[in-house]
């Protein structure tokens, strides 16, 4: 009876999830591991030219790890299960990394102490994609964008607001090219 589960296990959601989880455990046992998968400065200074793929692993502590692999799960499921999962890993990754390098261009010209960690950006280049594939809940998405990134600034907590909001449009815009 539990052969027959509707959901598979092995789905690149759920890799992803666990090559994060295993690249945040790495960030923490290696001195300096958010530095070093986190995107700063050291990509030009130092040609560490893989921060804008590492950043997307790397995270700020384990609420931030937990939040981000939870909506993966729900929107990255969702658009793999419907759009396939090679439509999947494309906007992932083209959209991840292009957000990563949109938002070095901030932090580099308008605040360059920031070292940027998280899967936000790529997450919300999946939101960004379902809000143009889903004009009904375009305005939710949107107002959840709103509240994910202006809510935590209200209260102290350093968030990458740009780089939620780059990633927005540039899954809008992903969705756009690929419809």
């Amino acid at each position: 009876m539990l052969k027959n589960l509707s959901k598979p296990t092995f789905t690149a959601v759920n890799i992803i999830i666990a090559i994060t989880v295993i690249a945040y455990l790495i960030q923490e046992a290696i001195p300096n591991g958010g530095l070093l998968m986190g995107l700063n400065a050291y990509f030009v200074v130092y040609d560490f030219w893989w921060q804008p793929l590492s950043t997307m692993f790397a995270h700020g502590g384990l609420m931030h790890l937990a939040m981000n692999m939870f909506v993966l799960y729900q929107f990255g499921s969702i658009i793999e299960r419907y759009r396939g999962t090679k439509e999947f890993l494309i906007l992932y990754f083209v959209c991840g990394l292009l957000t990563s390098i949109l938002s070095f261009g901030y932090i580099y010209f308008l605040d360059p102490q920031v070292n940027l960690v998280g899967a936000s950006g790529a997450i919300c280049a999946l939101l960004g994609y379902v809000a143009y594939l889903d004009r009904a809940q375009r305005g939710g998405i949107i107002t959840w964008v709103l509240l994910i990134s202006v809510a935590p600034l209200l209260i102290g907590l350093p968030i990458a607001w740009y780089a939620h909001f780059i990633g927005l449009a540039v899954g809008f815009i992903f969705g756009v090219i690929r419809r």
